[in-house]
């Protein structure tokens, strides 16, 4: 006997070929999309996100041709609050959030998952480059596309509800699949950036929202070197947009080493001072497979992989942004949190960020990094 299955459909060619795999497969599906934005007027023309007018109409136009009901659900007050004030109030206190994983964590295996298993769905299908089996969280074939990273904030209980028909297949097969099933998006662009900043400038954004604040922008000596309008606009790591007064004085492009909200201060520096081997994270997340080692639990989200010791070490690699470089690590637990040591230096870590620790391709767990050195 098939599930019943709530199929999120953004509007792009993922979600509608996991709906329709998931349809075929003999399940009770219904699809929903979620109304994220509170300016149903903003369209795609010009817009680089995913939650636009033309995607909604994009979504409904697939669910016809898949044969299932569809629905669209008011998520707007509730992306509001937990996705985009968070984003807002993340760089207001120095940090760099991901706000994709956010919305994961937050709306559609929090807010949605509730709202489903009360409706009498068994899980919620969406179209993420990941693979899932036994609600064990692993790398897409698609290096190119994995996903796995965002959808590591979520606890085994959510994991355990959600399926991800796109596990074992690249992006390019995808689009084939989408043009012999008749989709009209078949072709359609992927979304990016972040999809509540249509036009991509995030300062921008943040300052309408923080308002401006003139600051210093200091070398590592404590010399000013230029001035900003606002500490919130600036990252760990960023290159660009610095509009530095002076060259330093090897001729080399500066970076940003630290930002401070309370004095409003940018500290600048050479690349090298970016590097860093020992990362401190908070609330730590073990959703990987649960074994017999110290700490581990067959709680929703508590204790740790079963393959991982209890140290820590072994053939273990994290992951300190989407898409970011892997590196191989070990951790130690520590009062609340996690330090994990990387084994070669890495550039542009930056605290709010998620770090994600793999076994093989496999998930174990996440932690949101504080600080690094």
């Amino acid at each position: 006997m098939g599930l019943r299955v709530l199929a999120a459909m953004s509007g792009g060619v993922d979600s509608a070929v996991a709906a329709a795999r998931i349809a075929e497969a003999g399940h009770d599906v219904t699809g929903v999309h979620l109304a994220l934005s509170a300016n149903p007027q903003s369209h795609r023309t010009g817009a680089r996100g995913c939650c636009t007018v033309e995607d909604s109409r994009d979504a409904r136009r697939a669910a016809d041709v898949i044969g299932i009901p569809f629905y669209i659900w008011d998520m707007a007050e509730r992306f509001q609050r937990d996705v985009i004030e968070d984003f807002v109030a993340e760089y207001a206190a120095g940090r760099t959030p991901n706000p994709c994983l956010r919305c994961n964590e937050k709306i559609k295996f929090a807010a949605v998952l509730d709202r489903a298993l009360a409706l009498g769905f068994d899980a919620v299908a969406t179209g993420h480059h990941a693979r899932l089996v036994d609600g064990v969280l692993s790398r897409s074939p698609d290096q190119g596309k994995d996903q796995s990273y965002v959808l590591g904030v979520l606890t085994r209980e959510q994991l355990g509800h959600a399926i991800f028909p796109l596990g074992d297949s690249t992006k390019a097969e995808v689009r084939e699949e989408a043009a012999r099933r008749g989709l009209t998006v078949a072709d359609k662009p992927d979304s990016h950036d972040i999809c509540f900043i249509a036009d991509g400038d995030t300062r921008g954004f943040l300052t309408k929202r923080l308002g401006a604040a003139e600051g210093p922008i200091v070398d590592q000596s404590g010399d000013v070197v230029g001035s900003h309008q606002g500490a919130h606009g600036f990252t760990v790591g960023q290159r660009k947009g610095l509009h530095i007064d002076r060259p330093a004085a090897d001729g080399r492009p500066r970076y940003v080493l630290s930002i401070e909200p309370v004095s409003n201060t940018v500290t600048v520096g050479p690349r090298s001072a970016l590097e860093v081997t020992s990362i401190t994270c908070g609330r730590p997340l073990w959703n990987g497979p649960v074994g017999d080692v110290p700490g581990s639990s067959d709680g929703a989200g508590s204790g740790r992989g079963g393959d991982v010791p209890a140290d820590g070490s072994g053939e273990l690699t994290v992951q300190l942004r989407a898409h970011g470089e892997v590196y191989p690590c070990r951790f130690e637990e520590t009062e609340g949190g996690l330090r994990i040591e990387i084994d070669r230096p890495a550039t542009g870590v930056a605290a709010g960020q998620a770090a994600v620790l793999y076994s093989g391709a496999t998930v174990i767990g996440s932690a949101t990094i504080v600080s690094a050195t």
